[in-house]
């Protein structure tokens, strides 16, 4: 509870110190003041829902943001206005979005390693962080023999990892509705996988193992990004395909890498783009009145087709999409400082490589890394292509309209 003298009330008590109260909880462990301060750092409160998340600065009031929240709904939601009625934000304690990766890899003590893994391990179950098959039952293995301790096998049986996988998986490596009824256990199914995980030797403590889970999840592109909704549009490849257009939902991820389109559905990374790659700009609706006509943010990048050096753009439409933009912008300007920092043999040439094409574009990070190894599924997106004098090639949705009156597109403003 935070402490409020006679003169306050609690709609002006601010978000930091309504954190500096959560950091003073028993429950949080974090009793050392070099602890909590560094956990300060760390840490952000959020006001979370299904259907919007905001990180809260240290100046805002979380019962005003709370009072607000229909309004933020109506601004900033996907939802209709029945669910919109049903939506209750809670106040989260996660990490801060700003707060720099390579500070926290460098992080020793446990109690801070164990709220980051919690953090991550939801994300990694709930499908926010897009992953293989075995990269998923690999990282439920090592969250089983966290939680679970040593192995029992007269607990720890196929079944046992059957009827919990939701806890331990997300949703895309889990067993189908009909692999039900087929014997629990058998060659190859998810719970045999875990079995096999959970039975391997305990050879690290739970601290260790943490430590282990969160190194890997560090490696993936959207660890640490916060997520926002959108939709986009579907290539139209066939008549049934046109008859029946319906926008993919998505999630965008921004963190301090890049920036991340995620089908919400199949939990899969359809684009994945670093700063140095992208250009973008935010586009209000041609009808503001018109619930159905979303604002936008465009995202641009190069890619090499047929020989041909050429830019595509994607469109992501969104209530979010203001948000969005100035998480990017953000984030683009810490990059345009670091590249100021850089000396010239730091900016060696690579190649970008897509299900398109690839381009040499300067490395943000190490050629090795994993972000650089993105699989972007640039055939399930509907983009349009513009060659290098901006005039339109081809497009999809709203962009194929423009075929017929070839001209000069603008490029993007923001890089």
């Amino acid at each position: 509870m935070v402490e409020m003298n006679s003169e306050e009330v609690p709609s002006c008590v601010t978000a930091a110190r309504f954190l500096n109260a959560v950091m003073n909880a028993e429950e949080l462990g974090l009793s050392q003041p070099s602890t909590k301060s560094l956990a300060a750092s760390v840490f952000a409160l959020w006001m979370c829902s299904p259907l919007l998340e905001i990180q809260l600065k240290p100046h805002h009031c979380p019962w005003r943001v709370w009072a607000s929240w229909p309004r933020l709904l109506r601004r900033y939601g996907h939802a209709s206005e029945s669910k919109r009625a049903r939506d209750q934000p809670i106040l989260r304690l996660q990490r801060n979005v700003f707060f720099p990766k390579h500070l926290e890899e460098a992080i020793k003590d446990s109690r801070i390693q164990e709220l980051l893994y919690e953090e991550a391990r939801h994300n990694v179950v709930t499908g926010r962080y897009p992953l293989e098959s075995a990269q998923a039952v690999m990282l439920g293995g090592l969250q089983a023999r966290i939680q679970l301790g040593p192995y029992d096998p007269h607990r720890h049986t196929a079944s046992f990892f059957r009827e919990q996988q939701d806890k331990y998986l997300p949703a895309h490596a889990r067993s189908g509705r009909w692999a039900q009824l087929l014997p629990a256990g058998r060659k190859g199914s998810p719970e045999a996988k875990l079995l096999e995980q959970a039975q391997r030797p305990p050879a690290a403590p739970p601290r260790k193992l943490r430590h282990k889970y969160l190194a890997h999840c560090r490696t993936l592109p959207t660890y640490g990004a916060a997520f926002f909704q959108g939709q986009i549009e579907q290539p139209v490849r066939s008549l049934t395909s046109l008859l029946m257009h319906e926008d993919i939902p998505v999630l965008v991820a921004i963190n301090c890498g890049g920036v991340y389109v995620i089908d919400d559905t199949e939990s899969t990374l359809l684009l994945g783009l670093l700063y140095e790659e992208l250009s973008w700009d935010f586009g209000l609706p041609s009808d503001e009145n018109n619930e159905d006509c979303l604002p936008c943010l465009f995202l641009q990048f190069m890619v090499v087709e047929n020989g041909l050096r050429v830019s595509k753009i994607l469109q992501v439409f969104s209530k979010q999409a203001v948000m969005m933009d100035t998480l990017i912008e953000h984030f683009a300007g810490e990059y345009r400082k670091r590249l100021g920092q850089d000396t010239p043999s730091d900016h060696t040439q690579y190649d970008y490589h897509s299900d398109s094409g690839s381009i040499s574009l300067p490395p943000l990070s190490r050629p090795d890394s994993p972000q650089r190894r993105l699989a972007n599924k640039l055939s399930r997106l509907a983009l349009a292509t513009h060659d290098g004098r901006g005039n339109l090639l081809g497009g999809a949705g709203d962009w194929s309209t423009d075929l017929e009156h070839p001209m000069p597109s603008w490029i993007l403003p923001k890089h």
